[in-house]
């Protein structure tokens, strides 16, 4: 029996610049196009906890403020999971890349840098993922 992927990734927007991060991919088979921070989860670990790993590991170490869950992609199979989290980070910085990509991009919503990933692009063109992007931001204009 096949093993199941599960994998997270985070969507990352700066409160000073309302803006979000883009990592361009140098290597792998999902080469030259723009996606997340994230990756594929280790043994015996969370979501979450996998979320936080890779964001160390391609990016760095950096604060972020909240972390709500986006989506959880699941294949037809069941035999592949993606779990999107929006992270909320205080102010845009320079991240520090590990060799998994070569640029980074601070985009403003609906302005995604292209190609982007074709799972990401699914993501955000999703409707409901959409609403629930909107209802975050409306919620953030409140508290200010």
């Amino acid at each position: 029996m096949k093993e199941k992927i599960v994998c997270s990734g985070a969507l990352l927007y700066a409160l000073d610049t309302n803006r979000f991060l883009f990592l361009h991919r140098a290597q792998s088979k999902r080469s030259d196009v723009w996606g997340l921070v994230g990756g594929k989860n280790e043994t015996e670990e969370t979501p979450f906890k996998s979320l936080l790993r890779e964001i160390k590991e391609e990016i760095g170490d950096i604060e972020i403020k909240k972390t709500m869950p986006l989506e959880t992609f699941v294949s037809t199979d069941s035999k592949f999971s993606f779990h999107t989290y929006l992270c909320i980070t205080p102010t845009e910085f320079i991240p520090t890349l590990n060799d998994e990509h070569d640029g980074y991009a601070w985009v403003s919503f609906s302005k995604w840098p292209k190609p982007l990933h074709q799972g990401l692009r699914n993501t955000l063109q999703n409707k409901l993922n959409l609403t629930k992007l909107e209802t975050v931001f409306k919620v953030i204009e409140l508290l200010e």
